[in-house]
């Protein structure tokens, strides 16, 4: 086989722009409290809780496809930023227009099959219609309280975040992608906040 030198060009500009979600920083903790993770410490988790609890997943779910989305699905965070779940007066539609063009910059740095395969996983995520992009969804959501439980609230208390808050916007995608998940975790959460 020849070696494609302009592939293999464009294939290491996407995976060095890739590098740089290393520096976006969310709004969660480690386990430990340490310190607050990144968004690449996250993708990396996200596809290891697909690989570890991809048991419990519909019939219907490819686990292999969810580990592809979950690995793809905060790249537009190199331009967009992290969005906190929890923040206040979001402007929404302004977030996804600036992720859209994000996807269509860091997904065009790839050869253009490619790089239109792997926006087109993104952007099923970001859908959230098909079987597998509703369980990459429901991790999406489920790690985050996991480690605030991990780290007795570290990310919570810095961000004021209160049960009716997790019930309101976490717990809808866990319930319709893996909705026995959030059966596991309401009690800890319950159990957690009243004790605070």
């Amino acid at each position: 086989m020849s070696l494609d030198v302009a592939r293999l060009d464009a294939q290491m500009a996407f995976l060095t722009e890739a590098d740089r979600l290393k520096t976006i920083i969310r709004a969660t903790t480690l386990c430990d409290a340490s310190r607050f993770e990144n968004s690449a410490e996250h993708s990396w988790h996200l596809t290891l809780y697909a690989l570890v609890l991809g048991d419990h997943a519909p019939d219907d779910v490819s686990v292999d496809r969810v580990v592809k989305m979950l690995i793809l699905h905060d790249l537009v965070e190199i331009d967009a930023g992290d969005v906190p779940i929890h923040g206040e007066g979001i402007d929404h539609a302004a977030i996804e227009a600036k992720e859209q063009r994000a996807a269509d910059r860091i997904f065009g740095l790839l050869p253009a099959d490619q790089g239109a395969e792997l926006r087109a996983i993104w952007q099923e995520f970001e859908d959230a219609k098909t079987p597998d992009a509703l369980f990459a969804k429901a991790l999406d959501r489920f790690q985050p309280p996991n480690q605030n439980l991990a780290s007795n609230g570290a990310g919570w208390q810095e961000h004021a975040v209160t049960l009716d808050k997790i019930k309101a916007r976490v717990a809808p995608p866990i319930k319709r992608g893996a909705p026995q998940f959030w059966d596991w975790i309401v009690p800890k959460l319950t159990a957690w906040f009243a004790s605070r």
